[in-house]
């Protein structure tokens, strides 16, 4: 299942320079990961400051 990225966000894009398919891109007030484009690696969590990024 992909990862979702909650309203926790403050749009730092920590996640997305680490994300290694490019899935999470700037949203309207937040990043936003394409389901279809992500791979579960979780790289993103782990570059969050905030642990905004959740696997389901």
């Amino acid at each position: 299942m992909a990862y979702t990225i909650t309203d926790e966000c403050i749009g730092c894009g920590a996640c997305a320079a680490e994300c290694p398919v490019g899935a999470i891109s700037e949203g309207d007030g937040k990043y936003v990961i394409n389901a279809d484009a992500c791979i579960d690696c979780g790289a993103c969590a782990g570059a969050c400051p905030v642990d905004a990024p959740k696997g389901e």
